[in-house]
């Protein structure tokens, strides 16, 4: 990194001036990618091959992404007790934040931020001092490693809990850093332990949360109403990271979504191996981006199912021009369906395909 240059804006100063995007998805493209199982869903890839996750990180930078999200999501002690490799917890976390930061330090211009990231432990059970303890003690050493490895920012996300979340929000605050904290609402409505998602975001914020909001499960269509009663609620900023999926008011999560056109899915059940046919496209993502910042959303990116292409449509709908837009699409010159004057198109073609 050059000693040279200027520190970037924190988070907050960032958000005073505009929205920030922050781009994640790791989960479900590095398995996509091969590196990464599907089912534990461990980011082994940090250690295993670390190349392709910084690849990854560059691509959404190049996309637009303001932030980049050390890989340490699922990276906590239950995970890796859950494929038997607890030794591997703090190089894994360490080096994700490591990695990150490399891929920051190579964006010319102001520095995107580096986040450490907390997430749901799987171990938390309202009203089990034991599970609590337990899941705090998970939390306290991924913050401790975040600060030590110089993270920018802490994200805490996909509680389905609000009691979880509160655990997450306290420990990430004694580090001193900003803090994001977002929520995954199961389909019933409410989070796991009957808090709604707007009252645990205004506790949350309450108890000294810098950004609030939602992330994962639902996408952008039974998200929206949910965040319109959360920016109601709270006076601060907000965040919305949607699946980018067509979720529905029948099947508000894509841990339910149907695909009536395939029947060669085991058991029928599409969450998560077969989730493509049931993706939002780019059009749908920039509809969301404008609805979701009209709603007073600063705090804007995509969760599971994320990719460059969406990341960039994003950030060209709030008005920006990341590199990536070098090759944003231009349909005009289209051997088939351009209609600029350069294209020599047959007759025979015109119509026909």
């Amino acid at each position: 990194m050059d000693e040279h240059r200027a520190e970037p804006r924190g988070l907050l100063e960032r958000l005073d001036e505009g929205p920030v995007i922050c781009a994640e998805g790791f989960l479900f493209e590095l398995e996509r990618r091969c590196y990464l199982q599907a089912g534990t869903f461990v980011p082994e890839v940090v250690l295993e091959h670390p190349e392709a996750l910084a690849q990854f990180h560059r691509e959404l930078v190049r996309a637009g992404s303001d932030v980049v999200v050390a890989f340490t999501y699922y990276g906590h002690r239950e995970k890796l007790r859950l494929i038997g490799k607890e030794e591997l917890l703090e190089p894994l976390n360490r080096d994700a934040l490591r990695i990150a930061h490399g891929v920051a330090d190579e964006v010319e211009g102001e520095r995107p931020l580096v986040a450490g990231n907390l997430a749901n432990s799987n171990r938390y059970a309202p009203g089990d001092a034991s599970a609590a303890a337990e899941v705090r003690a998970m939390f306290e050493e991924q913050a401790g490693w975040a600060l030590e490895e110089d993270a920018d920012l802490l994200i805490g996300e996909t509680f389905y809990h609000a009691g979880e979340a509160r655990i997450a929000l306290e420990v990430m605050r004694a580090t001193g850093l900003p803090t994001v904290v977002t929520l995954a609402l199961p389909a019933q409505g409410t989070l796991l332990d009957g808090v709604t998602a707007e009252d645990a975001c205004r506790q949350l914020e309450a108890d000294g949360a810098d950004v609030v909001g939602l992330n994962c499960f639902r996408g952008p269509a039974t998200t929206l109403p949910v965040l319109a009663r959360i920016r109601e609620a709270v006076d601060g900023h907000v965040a919305a990271l949607p699946v980018p999926y067509r979720t529905t008011e029948q099947h508000p999560t894509f841990f339910g979504l149907p695909d009536p056109g395939c029947d060669v899915v085991p058991d029928g059940r599409t969450f998560p191996l077969a989730l493509e046919p049931l993706l939002c496209n780019r059009f749908e993502v920039e509809a969301f981006t404008r609805e979701a910042h009209e709603l007073g959303v600063g705090y804007l990116g995509l969760c599971c199912g994320a990719a460059p292409h969406f990341i960039r449509s994003m950030a060209e709908t709030l008005g920006r021009t990341p590199p990536a837009s070098r090759y944003a699409p231009d349909m005009s010159r289209h051997f088939a369906f351009g209609d600029d004057p350069s294209v020599d198109r047959p007759a025979e073609v015109a119509g026909r395909l």
